[in-house]
């Protein structure tokens, strides 16, 4: 199979690798893309299998919480440029969609799109964003929302002025339920979690990881006998499973606690966290890179 410049820049930005690697990578696996992750992976020369999802668009996410804190809805909304993400008129539109998603049940977005605007019923959701790209000058586009609801506390946290929101769902109530709330929604915009707890973390995942870990233990350390590598393995893996689940990771605010021990101190159990959600703008949505030939030209010939 061909190798293409397409497919070598798509490897990189899930990996992080070098161009070069990448490129062998993909001749070793006849251009299969997840097996040269695997590829890059197993020999020590990805940072991480980065999704493209890690690739930053425009826009802004918003939330908006009912005054009882008992439902909370997110709502993100791209636009082309940063500049325009900070315009008022969009700023106005993401919020009010974020107020129409917690005040409605909607499916998906087209149904969001139908519902009626709160301040001018002749008008659909839909018909004010066309306005907006009108007015604004920009593409803009309504791409996802989440709504959620509790019997305990939900509270948010924004980062970068609504690059990044989290809402963190505790069974607990009252104020000091809310501030816990508050400061793991902290700690999920800033260490990015993919599970709550090492048991929402599935045995097919861990026999996965595992078997990534071996390859590149076994690549690193030639010649040591497999039971010795399975025990070096073991404690990776123990070690990533911490990084990628929020209850076993260091306390931002405290590196002497781990979230769950904080958790705990405060709320009587770390089960008090049930859920999170965290929206950052641009997540699996690819910028247009210019000049891309001109990128890889320059590193061949350096």
């Amino acid at each position: 199979m061909a190798i293409t410049a397409a497919m070598v820049k798509e490897l990189r930005e899930r990996t992080q690798a070098g161009m070069m690697d990448c490129k062998k990578a993909l001749n070793e696996v006849n251009g299969d893309m997840e097996k040269a992750i695997e590829y890059l992976r197993e020999n020590g020369l990805a940072k991480a299998a980065k999704k493209a999802d890690r690739i930053a668009a425009e826009g802004l996410v918003k939330e908006a919480i009912s005054a009882d804190g008992k439902t909370a809805a997110i709502v993100e909304v791209n636009s082309e440029t940063d500049f325009v993400a900070k315009n008022d008129q969009f700023v106005s539109f993401v919020n009010e969609v974020a107020q129409i998603v917690l005040n409605n049940d909607v499916a998906d977005v087209e149904a969001l799109k139908a519902l009626a605007w709160p301040s001018d019923a002749s008008k659909t959701v839909g018909d004010v964003l066309t306005e907006k790209v009108a007015t604004i000058g920009e593409n803009l586009t309504i791409r996802r929302f989440q709504k959620i609801s509790t019997d305990g506390t939900l509270a948010a946290y924004t980062h970068g002025g609504g690059k990044i929101v989290v809402v963190v769902e505790v069974a607990a109530e009252g104020e000091k339920a809310h501030e816990v709330a508050r400061n793991v929604a902290m700690q999920v915009a800033a260490v990015n979690p993919e599970f709550v707890s090492v048991d929402q973390v599935s045995e097919e995942k861990k026999a996965h990881e595992k078997e990534i870990l071996m390859h590149q233990a076994l690549n690193e350390n030639p010649g040591k006998s497999e039971n010795i590598i399975e025990k070096m393995v073991i404690g990776r893996l123990n070690k990533q499973l911490k990084e990628i689940c929020l209850l076993e990771q260091e306390y931002v605010k405290d590196p002497d606690f781990t979230v769950g021990k904080y958790v705990a101190a405060e709320l009587g159990s770390a089960d008090a966290v049930k859920t999170f959600v965290r929206f950052e703008t641009g997540e699996g949505i690819e910028k247009k890179e210019e000049n891309f030939a001109e990128e890889v030209a320059k590193q061949i010939q350096g």
